[in-house]
């Protein structure tokens, strides 16, 4: 029988884990004994969730960075790795999306997309990586991407192509570090229910387009994604790599 069990004492670092889906990945690592190290760019919210974290783990802390700056994602995964001492699972959960039709975005919205959602992806694996290579850990990378790396949605062209872009790097980290024993998978949300989505499906009409879109009927909760993380992160899923599980209610299968 399985428990994750085998994640008490990971040393785990969650990039974008202050808030939303992040937030709950984090804290269901500390819970089940993980030593959680969360990044962000607002103190007070990794504040906040680090008090959380600590209730369950009192060794876990956090992070400033903006991954969209590759010397600070060096500054700042080098620095997590010395607090940590080692690192067995990164997960890159950072991400924004500029909602906006094809034709008004601009180069500034595309950048901001891309490099949050795939340059700053690209360069956290690639520095957690070099760690755990030097170390000889065989450790966990998890990219958390979206249903958008499949499918197309009105407003989403550079959204869809820094998914699309994150899936395929998966893939390719996944055959480079083989090698060492590196793990790299991702996990592909559909639409979110959380407090930071509540606004953007105030919109009735989308909001029935994405359900129409479901055919399990819902939109997902954070805690389905975290199910995935876990179960990735975790001795169940030692001979996976270079995988995507879609947490979509179906949405893809149609």
């Amino acid at each position: 029988m399985y428990d994750f069990a085998d994640l008490k004492g990971k040393k785990v670092i969650v990039v974008g884990g202050s808030k939303g889906i992040g937030k709950d990945i984090a804290v269901s690592f500390s819970r089940l004994g993980s030593d959680v190290l969360i990044t962000g760019r607002n103190e007070k919210d990794l504040q906040g969730t680090t008090e959380e974290l600590r209730q369950h783990n009192p060794n876990c802390s956090y992070l400033i960075g903006d991954i969209q700056h590759v010397n600070e994602i060096y500054e700042m995964i080098d620095q997590a790795h010395s607090r940590l001492g080692r690192i067995d699972v990164l997960v890159n959960n950072a991400g924004v999306n500029i909602a906006k039709p094809a034709l008004d975005v601009s180069e500034e919205d595309w950048d901001r997309v891309l490099d949050t959602n795939l340059k700053g992806t690209f360069f956290c694996s690639q520095r957690a990586g070099k760690h755990m290579i030097e170390q000889g850990i065989a450790g966990k990378i998890i990219n958390i991407v979206s249903q958008m790396a499949f499918v197309g949605y009105i407003k989403r062209a550079a959204y869809c192509s820094s998914k699309g872009g994150a899936v395929q790097l998966t893939k390719a980290l996944a055959i480079e570090w083989a090698q060492y024993g590196i793990k790299v998978n991702a996990v592909a949300p559909t639409f979110i229910e959380t407090e930071l989505t509540q606004k953007m499906f105030e919109d009735q009409t989308f909001y029935q387009d994405v359900l129409n879109r479901i055919p399990l009927g819902s939109l997902a909760k954070p805690s389905d994604v975290t199910g995935a993380v876990l179960f990735l992160a975790s001795d169940m899923a030692n001979f996976i790599t270079g995988d995507t599980i879609r947490v979509d209610g179906g949405w893809t299968a149609i």
